[in-house]
């Protein structure tokens, strides 16, 4: 017996919404086993971030040594990396270990706003990390950041979700499949759009936009079901399909919940359990 392990290269959030602590839920209520690095430590609660320590660079890249030299994982889903040290020591750890099946959410600023990277660290990922990955998951702040291209309707996440995969193959000569999030945009559905850059395919990804306060943590529980599900042998347009319904249906479970006086987190362990995987 094995289990499907997902490691999640992440930054720490003391409130549990978001970060590892929420990567470590996503990917156990999805079917896999969670092993875990921490790049930064925050003091953070559901009203925003107040303080961040970012870990040294040296051990990030041990604590990523001494799980992939014993544990492995099948899939890697990489969060916030809050400088360029940290990631030129990510990169060269999983190149180390020949790491393919990498999930990248581009993680930029919080949903209260606060900068979770500094400026000078978006060029290296960019350059040296985005396209190790075999998957990025941009928000429209985070695509607009990375691309230059104003996101303003629905109908331009097509052409920048390729345009995003573009950059990556003029980057590294590899095309970086792309899950561009919609839901910064303002429609009555949330229609994200992958474009599968293996199989040049674009898919919309549907769901009825709920109107709740608790959206803490949605970018990483997505990204790490997405890791997870890749972690248990799903093609890569299944994994997507699989991970937005499993963050649709916890957003929509956890609206009706207080926890703390701002934005709280979704319910990662919601009890409908028809999105988890019988491959244990």
């Amino acid at each position: 017996m094995r289990y499907p392990i997902a490691l999640t290269i992440a930054g720490s959030d003391s409130g549990g919404g978001a970060g590892i602590q929420a990567d470590i839920k996503a990917i156990s209520a999805t079917g896999s086993y969670a092993a875990s690095v921490i790049t930064a430590v925050t003091a953070q609660n559901t009203l925003g971030v107040q303080k961040v320590h970012s870990v040294p660079s040296d051990i990030v890249e041990e604590q990523i040594n001494s799980v992939l030299s014993d544990i492995g994982a099948d899939a890697v889903k990489i969060g916030m990396l809050f400088s360029s040290d940290v990631i030129n020591a990510v990169a060269r750890a999983l190149k180390r270990f020949d790491v393919t099946n990498i999930v990248h959410d581009p993680v930029m600023v919080s949903t209260s706003g606060h900068k979770l990277m500094e400026d000078d660290a978006i060029a290296t990922l960019k350059n040296v990390l985005m396209p190790m990955a075999r998957v990025i998951t941009p928000n429209i702040p985070e695509a607009e950041a990375i691309s230059g291209e104003r996101i303003i309707r629905q109908d331009d996440l097509p052409r920048v979700a390729r345009q995003l995969s573009d950059t990556m193959f003029k980057t590294a000569g590899k095309r970086v499949s792309v899950m561009l999030k919609a839901g910064h945009l303002t429609d009555s559905d949330v229609i994200d759009i992958f474009y599968n850059a293996e199989e040049d395919t674009l898919t919309p990804l549907h769901s009825k936009r709920i109107d709740s306060p608790n959206t803490h943590g949605t970018g990483c529980t997505l990204s790490s079901a997405f890791a997870s599900f890749l972690a248990q042998g799903y093609t890569l347009n299944d994994a997507a399909r699989a991970a937005k319904d499993y963050i649709a249906r916890a957003i929509a479970s956890g609206a009706a919940y207080t926890i703390g006086h701002g934005h709280g987190p979704v319910d990662h362990f919601f009890k409908d359990t028809s999105c988890r995987t019988n491959k244990l």
